[in-house]
């Protein structure tokens, strides 16, 4: 694949080089997103289905903190992304290095306070009855390796705004391939069950840390920062802080949505019904791949042309990204409506050993999450409109737009869905929350993004 600089950012054409930026993301997603999956698969037949609820009882407290290093990157990146295409290398430069140190005393503060307050935090996010205890053997162990995946996500993003999204790529795929090889040794070989699977995604932690390190310090990248860059920059901290909000938030809200869920539906279903929302939770994590791809190369090619004031290609840019985005998640919704069925007893083990409680929880999953899975991605279709306009708003650097848009679908729709709806349709209200709440925010971010098509970008 060539190579992109991010000078080519300012002059290729438009949809050949969002192909350029959004194959490599695609592909890093899809890869991380199999390994989410696979792991999962692993887990369930090598563990048990209670094994696959606790992993997805911990994730939102262990993502939320290495939310935080993406947050720091993605808010960073759009500065660095602007300051190059305006030429002024001095402050992307400072920015990287206000980056890793915020990254560095942000999440390791937050780490100490997870494990502090672990005994609190796991019934909190519905870690109850047998979920608890896998759980807990989780969470303690994959928590000492999320500074590291911070600094890999907040990493990541630097390297794609530098235009380099081949490499970005190798970053996203090297730890999913750890880990899945970890998770063969730990669990299936060395039958360490719970303390397998955690171990194995640390060592995939480390390993991804590893390349992004080498990469900024070989050759390959531009940034070449020296000590006086790590000193905080308040101008900067402030820019990077606003724009990051806007992920952070998002995070934080899917974090509150995880909470919700996992107590609305063990209300609702106990163990088994919150397993099935871990086999949709990893669907929404692997399906959409290249819809977030495609976002994910949107966002330097956007932030670049606006910092170069050339507003034909940022506008190009969007249309382009929503067409290519809404093409492959009409796709993937095909998929889904056609094996639901086959798709959840992939997470499902067959074998002879297994108790009389994982055997109901397994015939519940496969009577409950193919039409759930239906449901949840009924709206499949038009969700790219909704992603690539937050996007947008984020890339360019306005930061209250960015916020308001990114929080619609999840914050200002779906939690008071799900709340209110289980009241009158119990299981079904929870599954039709997430089409509701994908068509109203989307509605809401075509009316933003055509606002500022017309107002901003057709000068």
């Amino acid at each position: 694949m060539a190579k992109v600089t991010s000078e080519e950012l300012g002059v290729e054409p438009i949809g050949k080089l969002l192909i350029k930026q959004a194959v490599p993301a695609s592909i890093g997603i899809l890869v991380m997103s199999l390994n989410v999956l696979v792991d999962s698969i692993f887990v369930g037949n090598w563990i048990g289905s209670i094994a696959i609820a606790a992993i997805n009882v911990v994730l939102p407290v262990s993502f939320f903190i290495a939310a935080l290093g993406m947050a720091i990157g993605i808010g960073g990146s759009s500065i660095i992304s602007r300051a190059l295409g305006a030429n002024n290398r001095d402050k992307a430069l400072k920015t990287f290095g206000n980056q890793i140190t915020l990254t560095l005393i942000v999440t390791i503060s937050m780490v100490a306070l997870g494990l502090y307050y672990v005994d609190s935090l796991i019934p909190a996010f519905g870690g109850k009855g047998a979920i608890f205890d896998p759980a807990k053997i989780y969470y303690t162990i994959i928590l000492y390796g999320v500074p590291f995946l911070a600094l890999c996500m907040m990493g990541n993003t630097v390297i794609r705004a530098e235009g380099k999204p081949k490499f970005a790529m190798i970053a996203m795929i090297i730890p999913s391939v750890g880990n899945l090889l970890m998770d063969y040794i730990f669990i299936y070989v060395f039958d360490w069950g719970m303390h397998g699977a955690a171990w194995a995604t640390t060592v995939g932690y480390l390993m991804c840390f590893a390349y992004i390190l080498y990469f900024f310090l070989s050759n390959n990248s531009e940034l070449k920062i020296s000590l006086p860059h790590f000193g905080l920059d308040m101008p900067i901290l402030r820019e990077i802080g606003s724009l990051g909000f806007v992920t952070l938030a998002r995070q934080a809200v899917t974090s509150i949505t995880y909470l919700l869920m996992n107590n609305i539906l063990f209300n609702l279903g106990g163990e088994a019904m919150v397993a099935v929302y871990a086999i949709i939770g990893r669907m929404l994590m692997f399906a959409l791949f290249p819809v977030f791809g495609v976002t994910q190369g949107f966002l330097p090619i956007a932030g670049f042309n606006y910092g170069a004031e050339k507003y034909d290609r940022v506008k190009e840019s969007i249309y382009t990204a929503v067409k290519y985005a809404a093409l492959v998640a009409t796709i993937v919704f095909v998929i889904l409506m056609v094996f639901p069925g086959e798709i959840a007893s992939l997470f499902l083990s067959n074998r002879p050993e297994l108790s009389e409680k994982e055997l109901a929880t397994n015939v519940f999953v496969l009577q409950h999450a193919p039409f759930a899975m239906r449901l949840v991605f009924a709206a499949t279709p038009i969700i790219a409109l909704q992603l690539i306009g937050a996007a947008y708003f984020q890339a360019v650097g306005k930061a209250i737009p960015a916020l308001l848009l990114t929080l619609t679908r999840q914050g200002f729709f779906f939690i008071p869905l799900i709340l209110i709806l289980p009241h009158f349709m119990e299981e079904t209200g929870v599954w039709l929350s997430f089409p509701i709440a994908d068509t109203l925010s989307t509605v809401v971010t075509g009316i933003y993004l055509a606002r500022e098509v017309r107002l901003k970008l057709s000068k």
